[in-house]
């Protein structure tokens, strides 16, 4: 029996796709492949195999280590796994055991920067055959069946802002005589000077790694919308068409790590950080929106026919159906816990300023991006949606759409009714989102509800590893080279 049957995801129709990749990949003259998983944090690792050993590793997995799975932002093992009963709260994990990588074949795609590689999403099992509880992708997963469970599904729509820069110097990256751990980032100046937002000429300044950003894209089979100038200095937005929430995830996990790739190849850098390290930047926000739909008639359960009768824009029934208003009400519920799985790292914090197009307050409005939670559409509108501006581009895209899952579902479930909407998201007296990661993380820990739903052991293992980030972040004498090698080189 092969490992694939032993964990309970081989049958006949995964034989079949398996002998036609092997097929494909001998016809195409592959010669190498990727085996790429997320880790705790959305970035991909990764194992590059000859193509025999890919085929083979379809049914039989290939091994890796264990402590991949516990690494912080630095690639420091938040776990002493050598030390008798240090793991005791990670069964499996002792002693930097292996876990084994189950590639799906369905996920086959030719890297468009890579000639001759392809590439193919895996995710960790332990040697018995049992899921790895906190697998971040089996996290969503996991969500998502506890959504189907009540007829409905989650939709989304990515439009995510990041950083390109030209590089100009990669000594400082790659000397060996300057090798840390983490280490330097490379030099860079800016693509474009910022400040005109949307301008035509500043697209134009940027067409070459716009370009490089669009062909990878469209090369891996991303519906991408469109790409526009951001209004920070070398900012820039990328924006795709809505899908299943599972789909959305894996398309903004290979979108990072693809543009990345091939914009290095090109002689750029790009950076996924929040606020990279320098003056007069702009921060870069994951803005999730997202709707609830029917799975028989995929219905978009947020849309009302006609506002509710006395009802005012401020009334989240005047926009969202019962539902919708449900589902809005419990992520206003859980705000707190959900703002560090949406904004996981301490550099995503200086974001949330007043008059800056980031929330400060666990609030909602109707089309007001001052809002947390914005509320968009009408009655009518099938593309009725609350989009969610809590988000910093460097989150985990599972375990973020996972925890607005699980808020919205005990919305949902209970009923809940959420206040009257803001038109002044910046004054005073409402109440806060977490103004640094350490709250964030002590909301999570408290908010029982979204503990449960997401596994205890699963918030464990997240926000151990981000305190150890966030310690080593308190003990650093300069803050902001911190920041620099821990964020602006590797994310």
């Amino acid at each position: 029996m092969s490992f694939a049957h032993r964990c309970g995801v081989h049958d006949a129709a995964r034989e079949d796709a398996c002998q036609r990749l092997a097929r494909y990949i001998e016809e195409r003259g592959i010669e190498r492949l990727r085996l790429g998983w997320c880790d705790a944090h959305g970035l991909l690792r990764g194992k590059t195999l000859m193509p025999h050993a890919a085929v083979r590793a379809l049914r039989d997995g290939v091994g890796m280590v264990g402590t991949l799975m516990l690494k912080d932002t630095a690639d420091k093992t938040a776990w002493k796994v050598f030390e008798p009963g240090a793991t005791d709260d990670l069964p499996g994990f002792a002693g930097a055991a292996n876990l084994l990588l189950l590639p799906d074949p369905a996920s086959f795609v030719e890297l468009p920067w890579a000639p001759g590689t392809g590439w193919l999403r895996c995710q960790p099992w332990h040697a018995d055959g049992t899921p790895v509880d906190f697998d971040s992708r089996r996290v969503l997963q996991t969500a998502l069946a506890a959504l189907a469970r009540e007829g409905l599904g989650f939709k989304t729509g990515l439009e995510v802002e990041f950083h390109i820069y030209r590089l100009t110097d990669a000594t400082p990256q790659l000397d060996p005589m300057r090798a840390a751990w983490p280490g330097e980032p490379p030099a860079v100046q800016m693509i474009h000077p910022g400040y005109q937002l949307q301008g035509e000429a500043m697209s134009d300044m940027a067409d070459e790694a716009l370009r490089i950003v669009e062909r990878t894209a469209l090369g891996l089979g991303l519906p991408l919308q469109s790409l526009e100038i951001e209004l920070g200095p070398s900012q820039v937005e990328a924006v795709f068409d809505a899908t299943d929430a599972l789909t959305a995830a894996d398309q903004m996990v290979l979108l990072r790590n693809g543009a990345r790739q091939a914009l290095r190849r090109a002689g750029y850098h790009a950076t996924f950080m929040c606020r990279p390290p320098f003056p007069n930047i702009m921060s870069s926000g994951w803005h999730l929106h997202q709707s609830v739909v029917e799975l028989a008639s995929g219905r978009n359960v947020f849309v009302r026919d006609e506002p509710a009768v006395g009802n005012t824009p401020r009334d989240a029934l005047h926009t969202l159906g019962k539902a919708g208003a449900h589902w809005l009400a419990g992520l206003l519920a859980h705000a707190r816990a959900l703002t560090p799985l949406c904004t996981p790292t301490v550099n995503g914090f200086g974001r949330f300023r007043p008059n800056a197009l980031a929330p400060q307050a666990i609030l909602w409005g109707r089309d007001n991006r001052g809002a947390m939670l914005r509320v968009v559409g009408s009655a009518g509108d099938a593309a009725t949606r609350i989009e969610n501006r809590l988000g910093e581009p460097a989150a985990n895209p599972y375990l973020c759409m996972a925890a607005q899952i699980h808020a919205g579902l005990d919305g949902l479930k209970r009923g809940l009714v959420p206040p009257a909407g803001t038109e002044a998201p910046y004054a005073a007296g409402s109440e806060r989102i977490p103004d640094n990661l350490g709250d964030a993380l002590a909301a999570l820990r408290a908010d029982t509800a979204l503990v449960d739903a997401l596994g205890a052991s699963l918030v464990n293992h997240f926000c151990r590893i981000k305190q150890q980030e966030l310690e080593r972040h308190a003990a650093a004498e300069d803050k902001t080279d911190f920041e620099r090698r821990e964020y602006f080189a590797r994310y």
